[in-house]
């Protein structure tokens, strides 16, 4: 259990490409939702969701996004000025695939860092990571200014990302970062599954 740490959901994003509210598809018994979740409460002890609006149907805390239209920065910096430990983890809810493996190992690199980002193919991705709650003044600051990128307020944090080579040890396959975007996705999935 990682307790010094605050689990948040991020479930407010419009689903242009589903098609349909991502948080509540259903891959086998479980919504993505209930998937990430059950993932999260077995590594955190305290779980939130960050949301545009409060919805149905949830069980878990919400959060709601202080800035409409801010996108994941809005939610993370929403949620942020909501717990009371000094870490979060950000996990995107059509991400049903990550394993306690990564994000025990990703926490492993918070030490004398404002934030912990992997690095899949090349790209960081910031929405499978640590952040401090120090860096929430900036967070806030980059909203106010209508600079609402993840990746742009990561230039000004002392970010360790975790290259690919260092996360194969913790999932080979990688599939913590296989995010279901549309339905195609959500049938690879399902494949994969079985």
């Amino acid at each position: 259990m990682i307790t010094d740490c605050t689990a948040i959901i991020m479930a407010g994003g419009d689903s242009r490409r589903m098609g349909t509210d991502k948080a509540n598809v259903t891959l086998g018994a479980k919504t993505l939702l209930q998937t990430v979740a059950a993932t999260m409460q077995q590594l955190f002890p305290q779980v939130i969701v960050s949301v545009r609006q409060p919805r149905a149907g949830i069980e878990l805390p919400q959060v709601c996004d202080e800035q409409p239209d801010g996108g994941p920065l809005a939610g993370l910096a929403a949620s942020m000025g909501q717990i009371t430990t000094p870490w979060a983890f950000m996990v995107a809810c059509d991400m049903p695939f990550v394993v306690p493996e990564v994000v025990e190992l990703l926490a492993g690199y918070r030490l004398k860092h404002q934030a912990v980002v992997p690095v899949v193919h090349g790209h960081p991705q910031p929405l499978t990571a640590f952040y401090a709650a120090s860096c929430l003044a900036l967070l806030r600051t980059s909203l106010a200014a209508r600079k609402n990128s993840l990746r742009g307020v990561l230039k000004q944090l002392d970010v360790r990302y975790v290259d690919e080579a260092e996360l194969l040890v913790a999932d080979p396959q990688l599939r913590s970062f296989f995010d279901l975007d549309t339905p195609q996705d959500i049938e690879a999935a399902m494949n994969g599954v079985r």
